[in-house]
């Protein structure tokens, strides 16, 4: 952090150049114990690469926290288990026992559990490396509705590696940011409705949100039992499904976990899925009235289309009752399971311990100043107050039922699909911490996969004038492998070129002749 901004410049060039190369090595290769050996080895340069593009240049703010030694633990591991000390930075609202667990939220800055999240026991048992943590949208962007979107108390607003003046969406923009910039092999996000989906699209990185139940969520700072999970976020397909291998697995602490159908390594057949004769559902409503994503999106069903799938257009738009529904839910269940998780805390050193979201509210408002300066706590505050259990329960049941039973169920069955296909998202639009977020809401179908706690991927499918757009794969519940090998197959027949990260502002380019 004390280099010289010109020499900092000239490393961050090489740098770039040579995780360029390392990323075509690992999209044409799948992985091997030599892949391993290269990842092991590369931990030294993810840090410095933290240190050029994060600490220094165009500080990106995506990393909280780094272990500087990581490299030696990663050395050790590289004959453990599936990921051989391959290096992944994990979301600060999941809990490792080195590092606190903020949340992004300065009432967790000196919250040291000394807990690793099972999620993340089964990460180091697979041989991986915890290399550090990273910034997210406080609280995962439950707070309020006029956010800024990668905005946390703790480290500041994360900058999109493609357009450092243009959003990461949220809430898992430091882990997108810190995949799309090369500061690790991978990244752990959560989702509860586009966190991980939304901030992977426009970083230009693979992101996937499994099913409900394959991933632990107990030492992860919650906000909904019904639709919140981790999940891997990387530069390919085979890359996430593997860290997704490792993450998976029971917990008698979280119910939803036991006695599913889990695969024991999904990335398992991705290289030999074949699209040929697979049937496609394409979300026609869903592409949303930006005409530059529309073509990129048309492009790559060329793609699905040359490999031999079978399209199939869908006119649908989902009974709109789920969306209130589901807020209900989310309301109900942030209250009470946000004080479930902080009555679950140690005490806290150096300040007061929160054991309740009231507390919470307490906490910002007392910390009006450095908490919210740019935006308040509105559905804090509505959260607190939503109590109605039996209306929480009728809510949760015509959420659920309208998103898996009545849409996702529905379309895959009376269309005779397997898949459904839609954009992910816009183009990221310009950070604005005065006015907030502005999302295009007419791209996309992630929620009722969400909602319903179905498998999400998306895979980065080209750019709108160099800013990242990303496709997404919708499945069955527990249809997890199969939606991974559909992603891992698009991303084979890709022909669009993708966006390299400019670590600067975006600018206009003249167009060619």
């Amino acid at each position: 952090m004390t280099r010289q901004f010109g020499a900092l410049c000239a490393l961050s060039l090489a740098l770039t150049s040579g995780h360029a190369h390392a990323q075509a090595r690992s999209t044409d290769n799948p992985a091997t114990d030599r892949d391993a050996f290269a990842e092991a080895m590369a931990v030294d340069e993810y840090i410095l690469r933290i240190q050029a593009l994060d600490d220094a240049g165009p500080q990106l703010d995506a990393v909280i926290v780094y272990n500087p030694t990581a490299s030696v633990e990663a050395r050790r591991l590289m004959s453990t288990g599936l990921l051989q000390g391959r290096s992944v930075l994990v979301k600060d609202n999941i809990e490792t026992r080195e590092f606190p667990t903020t949340a992004g939220s300065l009432a967790l800055a000196n919250n040291r559990t000394g807990r690793d999240a099972p999620l993340i026991a089964n990460l180091r048992a697979a041989g991986g490396v915890v290399l550090g943590k990273t910034n997210l949208s406080e609280w995962a962007n439950i707070r309020s509705n006029d956010s800024t979107s990668g905005w946390s108390a703790v480290e500041g607003l994360t900058r999109n590696p493609h357009a450092i003046d243009r959003n990461t969406c949220g809430s898992s923009s430091g882990s997108a940011a810190a995949v799309a910039a090369g500061f690790a092999w991978g990244a752990i996000g959560t989702e509860t409705n586009g966190s991980i989906t939304c901030p992977a699209s426009i970083t230009s990185v693979v992101g996937f949100k499994p099913s409900v139940g394959l991933v632990s969520r107990t030492h992860v700072v919650p906000i909904s039992s019904t639709q919140d999970t981790a999940g891997p976020m990387a530069r390919t397909v085979h890359d996430a499904a593997l860290l997704l291998s490792a993450m998976a697995g029971e917990d008698a602490a979280d119910p939803v976990t036991m006695g599913v159908p889990r695969v024991g390594d999904y990335s398992e057949g991705l290289d030999d899925f074949s699209l040929q004769g697979v049937r496609f559902g394409v979300m026609r409503e869903q592409i949303g009235e930006n005409p530059q994503v529309a073509q990129v999106f048309e492009n790559a069903l060329s793609d699905l289309e040359r490999a031999g799938a079978v399209l199939v257009d869908i006119e649908f738009e989902p009974d709109g009752q789920m969306y209130g529904d589901s807020f209900t839910v989310l309301l109900f269940e942030l209250r009470e399971e946000m004080g479930r998780y902080l009555r679950s805390l140690p005490e806290i050193e150096d300040g007061e311990t929160p054991r309740s979201l009231a507390d919470l509210v307490a906490f910002n408002d007392a910390n009006a100043d450095t908490e919210m300066r740019w935006f308040g706590q509105d559905i804090f505050e509505r959260a607190v107050t939503t109590t109605d259990r039996a209306a929480y329960e009728k809510a949760r049941e015509n959420a659920v039922r309208i998103a898996g039973e009545e849409t996702l169920d529905r379309l895959l069955t009376e269309h005779d699909v397997q898949f459904l296909v839609a954009p992910t998202r816009g183009p990221a639009w310009m950070s604005d911490l005065v006015l907030g977020d502005h999302f295009d809401g007419s791209i996309g179908f992630g929620s009722p996969a969400a909602i319903a706690g179905y498998p999400h991927l998306t895979v980065p499918m080209g750019s709108v004038e160099r800013l990242p757009v990303g496709i997404s794969f919708f499945g069955a519940k527990w249809a997890d492998q199969d939606v991974l090998k559909a992603g891992a197959a698009y991303e084979k027949a890709r022909t669009a070129e993708l966006p390299a990260p400019s670590f600067r502002r975006w600018r206009p380019v003249a167009p060619a002749d």
